[in-house]
């Protein structure tokens, strides 16, 4: 800016010597010259913020690449994930399946199944980058893998049709693909998944379907066994949550023999009694 004003001070002295018109052309030069510095250092800005802004949690992540959707990574002790800004990735409030272990098909189920008709738009859950579209005949299907400013990554799977490429910026709330059923899929529904360094987070700990809300404006993910510091006294990280969907038949008792846990912690983590109903297809915490 000082040199800026110097010259056109050094321009304005030069230009005394010279006729009117002269005097004009001189000063709208250097006042021309002086809009075109301010616009490239403008134009400088705003690249270097928006490429800070992509994604500031990329240095958090060993690499970027296009495939492995899964890997092994070292995951901090605690980890504050922002949920603000969020968009949620459907509109439809029915979950079909839960997260965790499903021994009728003796495998984890990494992330939530929602109800959605095929054609139906999936949005990005958060501003992020397109990191992965690919398709799996035996898997996902067609499926989008978004890594997000806020650190984490979001993978939306069965779609019938993939809206975005990889490496595109995506804002919270853009379509990214549409609903359908695709890959290893019995029906038509949205297999989502919240991803932290590789490690699978049960999206239901982040995102309220039912509700079409987040279940806070932050969730600290704690990995088990590490220590944190909470109202001055030192605690140790618990296990990984679980769940169990009841069944018809299920009773609190029956539910807490197959878990190997007890009664009263069940009802403790979900703020049951013991004269509470439990229906089909509601979704209890046993640990």
């Amino acid at each position: 800016m000082k040199y800026i004003k110097s010259t056109l001070f050094a321009a304005l002295l030069a230009a005394t010597s010279l006729g009117a018109s002269a005097q004009d052309m001189l000063v709208e030069g250097v006042l021309a010259s002086e809009t075109m510095e301010r616009a490239d250092s403008m134009a400088l800005h705003t690249m270097l913020l928006n490429e800070s802004y992509v994604v500031p949690s990329m240095d958090m992540y060993p690499k970027w690449e296009n495939s492995g959707v899964h890997y092994t990574t070292n995951l901090p002790d605690s980890f504050r994930i922002d949920l603000t800004g969020f968009v949620m990735p459907t509109t439809s409030r029915k979950i079909t399946d839960i997260f965790g272990y499903r021994p009728r098909r003796r495998r984890v189920h990494n992330g939530l199944d929602i109800k959605v008709e095929r054609g139906d738009t999936i949005y990005a859950a958060f501003d992020g980058k397109v990191r992965i579209t690919a398709y799996q005949r035996r898997g996902y299907g067609h499926y989008v893998v978004i890594r997000h400013n806020n650190g984490i990554e979001t993978l939306y799977a069965h779609l019938s049709k993939k809206l975005v490429i990889e490496n595109q910026n995506v804002k919270a709330g853009e379509p990214i693909g549409l609903g359908g059923n695709t890959g290893r899929s019995t029906g038509s529904h949205l297999h989502f998944e919240t991803i932290l360094l590789g490690k699978c987070i049960d999206p239901a700990l982040l995102f309220d379907f039912k509700n079409q809300n987040v279940t806070g404006d932050s969730y600290v993910y704690r990995r088990p066994g590490s220590k944190y510091i909470e109202n001055g006294k030192v605690k140790v990280a618990g296990p990984e949550p679980k769940y169990h969907k009841v069944k018809s038949g299920d009773t609190i008792g029956r539910i807490a023999k197959k878990h190997g846990v007890s009664q009263r912690s069940i009802l403790k983590l979900n703020g049951l009694t013991a004269s509470s109903i439990i229906r089909p297809g509601q979704r209890l915490r046993v640990q």
